[in-house]
């Protein structure tokens, strides 16, 4: 009897687990209607290019325009993986990545630095069909350029709601990692909205669909066939894929290619801030009853926000309307606005909240300051900002730049930390960041100096030298 029940119970656990088995492989997706319907309309992209070369440690090299490997967030070149290079003075290289069409005359979207630099650009359809194409126009803050190819009555992909997509749902992708054109990958959605520090204008879609060089500039479709987002770069510490990948959503590249159609190029406005993320801390320290907004470390000299008159040590808790709960999010709202549009943002100030109306303007074309900016921050391995006002009044300080970032070099070595004040500079008192700036590169390199700093209220002196 017992030997009955025990080979009963195990047919029942056996079917049901049999049962459990079909019913979740039933409810997976079937992309096969999917990739028939919309492969037609990617292409393949390689590019060519003169360029002097020389031999590289091993016969190797990572491709063109390459950055080094451990670049935290490293955008992918669709260049055929680690293609022997022999020295010689001139010769003709090409990339590989992904695009998409999106009008039946011609047009075709992909990213930027898949044909930075190019002196021919082909693309070939899934046909075999192949096009030079003409470069209409490019936008590096959000890495996407628009391309033409004399051709009509093309397949196109259908264009979707970024903004519609959810943490959890399916997407896929097809394009020509290393190579293996109208290769197929699918995933989830991993989060929306990310942040990534090289690009402010983008709220990129985090998926851990499988993307690898070559990927680059090629759509990812939701489970209705439409596009809502282009693969543009990885999270990597090897090189390949981790698991980690992000791409444009959908509805920032059609905005861009509207204006590269009719301009050739993208304007945005601007503000004219440095901005950084409130934390728990900053919160208390400004009467906040809780860590959202975006704290204003600079006010940029003659730029709208000067003129509106924002300050150093606002918080901007919304503007036009739109609530701001990490700083990443200005920049992108701010960058769809147009030169001339006049808005409210509002700001926490000196414990109050208040109302601000501020003008934009056009992004000035002359980038010099703010290259020098961040020369400076990579020579000191941090960024600075001006000392807010509550937080010198919390600790009794007259002057001084606080630490609102520690990079790593220079700043992580002498062991300073986000937080700290810099009061004292080589003998010299630091009243602002523009002081702080003026007598930090008038340090020579590897030689210590006396650096006063202020950490949770104790002050202290600490040799500091700049190692490069």
């Amino acid at each position: 009897m017992n030997r009955l029940l025990k080979h009963v119970s195990v047919v029942v656990v056996s079917t049901f687990m049999m049962t459990s088995m079909l019913t979740h492989a039933a409810s997976l997706p079937d992309f096969t209607e999917l990739v028939e319907e919309a492969s037609p309309a990617v292409v393949n992209i390689s590019t060519e290019q003169a360029v002097a070369t020389k031999a590289s440690k091993g016969g190797q090299q990572l491709g063109p325009n390459s950055e080094e490997l451990n670049e935290f967030f490293k955008h992918f070149f669709g260049q055929e993986p680690f293609g022997k290079q022999a020295p010689q003075q001139q010769n003709q290289r090409s990339s590989l990545g992904s695009g998409f069409i999106v009008s039946k005359d011609g047009y075709v979207l992909t990213n930027n630095h898949v044909i930075d630099g190019a002196d021919i650009i082909h693309v070939r359809l899934s046909d075999r069909r192949e096009y030079l194409a003409e470069l209409v126009g490019t936008d590096a803050r959000t890495d996407l350029a628009l391309l033409k190819i004399d051709a009509d009555n093309l397949p196109i992909v259908k264009m979707g709601d970024s903004d519609k997509l959810k943490p959890g749902q399916w997407v896929l992708a097809i394009g020509s990692p290393f190579g293996f054109d109208y290769t197929v990958t699918a995933g989830i959605v991993s989060a929306t909205g990310r942040n990534l520090p090289s690009d402010n204008y983008v709220p990129f879609i985090q998926t851990d669909v499988a993307i690898n060089p070559g990927n680059s500039g090629g759509p990812l479709f939701n489970l209705d066939g439409e596009v809502v987002g282009i693969n543009s770069q990885i999270y990597t510490r090897s090189g390949g894929f981790m698991g980690v990948s992000f791409a444009i959503p959908s509805e920032v590249a059609m905005s861009v290619v509207d204006q590269l159609k009719s301009d050739g190029k993208v304007s945005r406005a601007w503000l004219g801030v440095l901005i950084q993320d409130v934390s728990n801390e900053l919160a208390e320290s400004f009467g906040l009853d809780r860590s959202n907004g975006a704290l204003i470390s600079r006010v940029l000299p003659d730029s709208p926000a000067e003129k509106a008159g924002l300050k150093s040590g606002d918080i901007i808790l919304s503007f036009n309307g739109d609530l701001i709960a990490h700083s990443g999010e200005l920049p992108y709202i701010v960058g769809q606005m147009k030169a001339g549009d006049k808005v409210n943002a509002k700001v926490y100030r000196d414990g109050r909240e208040q109302t601000i109306a501020v003008t934009l303007e056009g992004r000035p074309n002359d980038t010099q300051t703010l290259a020098q900016t961040q020369q400076d921050q990579n020579r000191l391995g941090m960024i600075v900002g001006e000392l807010p006002a509550d937080m010198a009044k919390n600790f009794d300080i007259d002057n001084g730049v606080v630490i609102e970032q520690v990079l790593g070099g220079t700043a992580a070595r002498n062991g300073l930390q986000q937080g700290d004040v810099i009061t004292m500079l080589n003998g010299k008192r630091i009243e602002s960041v523009a002081d702080f700036t003026a007598t930090a590169k008038a340090i020579p390199n590897d030689r210590s100096v006396p650096m006063r700093v202020i950490r949770q209220g104790y002050p202290m002196f600490i040799p500091f030298k700049i190692v490069e």
